[in-house]
């Protein structure tokens, strides 16, 4: 039933969207890495994704001293207007992470039953605009250009993706290969409500899908004074995209 309301909201807020389809031209001034990105990962006339569900497996790791627990989950997002909505379990606990309607939440239920962990407020907006963004990399139409996304050049292998949304601005320094993929994203993102770490998302095993390259694993780490912590690793099991009509 939680799950339901909280997919409901985010739908209920979505914009709608007018049909629009990637040209090459939409690329031709972005740094050179970037338009080697989307001549990989996109198809010319390819048509921009308005919504996404996804089912993942893989592994999460709740702390620096806990051990690894096998988790699986499903996603929801939307495009136009920024949102999504996870829903993560494990044998512990049952993890509900979502962005709706400019506001940001993560609660954590033991068991599924006992709410353990209720974060929100502004370092829980940013963090989780940054979700969104970052994860954008299985729906890339929505890393073009547009008034609030802009691209910077850093060198010939990595740019700068700036999103600006409700008086937020987040950031990745993203990194590519020579063949177009993304394979890394960097930032700082609140880890408490006040500290902020770098943060760094690995990218691998792209795949065709609904006429887009997309990865299909991901693995999420903190960088800190003591050392990496990699607290995710997530395989994609099944994603579909709606496109705007």
């Amino acid at each position: 039933m939680m799950k339901r309301k909280l997919v409901n909201r985010l739908y209920d807020h979505e914009k709608k969207s007018q049909k629009r389809n990637y040209h090459l031209k939409l690329i031709e001034n972005l740094p050179e890495p970037v338009q080697r990105y989307f001549r990989f990962t996109l198809s010319e006339s390819q048509p921009f994704v308005q919504r996404v569900n996804l089912e993942h497996d893989g592994q999460f790791k709740p702390g620096v001293e806990k051990g690894w627990l096998a988790i699986r989950g499903e996603q929801h997002f939307t495009t136009d207007e920024p949102g999504f909505v996870w829903i993560g379990k494990t044998r512990l606990f049952t993890a509900h992470d979502f962005y709706i309607h400019n506001s940001g939440a993560l609660k954590v239920y033991l068991f599924g039953l006992i709410r353990i962990v209720h974060e929100r407020g502004p370092h829980t907006d940013q963090a989780e605009l940054l979700r969104w963004l970052g994860e954008s990399v299985w729906f890339p139409t929505n890393l073009l250009p547009s008034e609030k996304l802009h691209w910077t050049p850093i060198d010939e292998n990595s740019a700068r993706v700036q999103f600006t949304h409700n008086g937020l601005d987040v950031y990745y320094d993203v990194f590519f290969s020579e063949t177009g993929e993304i394979i890394r994203l960097e930032t700082k993102r609140y880890m408490s409500s006040d500290k902020m770490e770098n943060w760094t998302g690995r990218l691998d095993n792209y795949r065709s899908v609904n006429g887009m390259m997309i990865p299909m694993k991901i693995e999420a780490a903190w960088q800190l004074e003591e050392g990496e912590h990699i607290y995710a690793r997530f395989r994609v099991q099944t994603i579909n995209h709606k496109f705007a009509k």
